[in-house]
Order: structure tokens, then C-alpha cells, then sequence
């Protein structure tokens, strides 16, 4: 039973540089710290995108002469349903498109 829990801990580390891949109990602690990190990344990633969304927004709207937190307003106050994420897409993808929500929200 041992055997089988320290086999399948260890293949579950397969790669790891040094005593961390071969060694159960630093492969233990060095599994623990990946599996934290690994959860912290997942919770970045979406803070980062969203980042990302937000300065690509801003980026297009400037060449409108209206800024990000304006455009943001404007947009609920029109009450339109786009998203960071779809208005960052159309701005790269389809200027034209972003373009006329743009002058429809102004």
C-alpha cells in the first residue's frame, strides 16, 4: 500500500529538477508547493487577461478622443451587453464594427 501511494506521488513529479523528482518527501512538500502555485496562477491569469482587455480597450477608444472609464460609462448608460473580453476581440478583429458602437455610445 505504501509502495502504490509513493509510486503514484512520484509519477506525479516525474520532471522535476533534483531530489524533488525522486525523493518522496521532498517530492511531497515539492508537489504541495506546485499545486499552491498552480492555484495562485489560475486566479492571476483571469486578474491579467482582464488587465490586458482593459488596455486594449483604452488604447481604441483613445483614437476616438474619448478615454476608457468614459466609454465604460457610456456604454451602461446605452445599456449595450458586450463584455471586456468581446469589445477587446472586436477592437483588434473588426474596427469597423468597434468603430460604430463606439459612435452609437457617444
Amino acid at each position: 500500500m505504501t509502495r502504490k501511494r509513493h509510486n503514484n506521488l512520484l509519477a506525479k513529479v516525474k520532471g522535476f529538477r533534483m531530489m524533488n523528482g525522486n525523493v518522496f518527501s521532498r517530492a511531497k512538500n515539492a508537489l504541495a508547493k506546485a499545486w499552491t502555485n498552480a492555484y495562485i496562477g489560475r486566479k492571476l491569469k483571469k486578474r491579467d487577461f482582464r488587465s490586458l482587455w482593459t488596455i486594449r480597450i483604452n488604447t481604441a477608444v483613445r483614437q476616438y478622443d474619448i478615454n476608457y472609464s468614459t466609454f465604460i460609462n457610456l456604454l451602461y448608460k446605452k445599456n449595450v451587453k458586450l463584455d471586456r473580453k468581446a469589445l477587446s476581440n472586436l477592437a483588434i478583429a473588426y474596427p469597423e464594427i468597434f468603430k460604430n458602437i463606439v459612435e452609437f455610445v457617444k
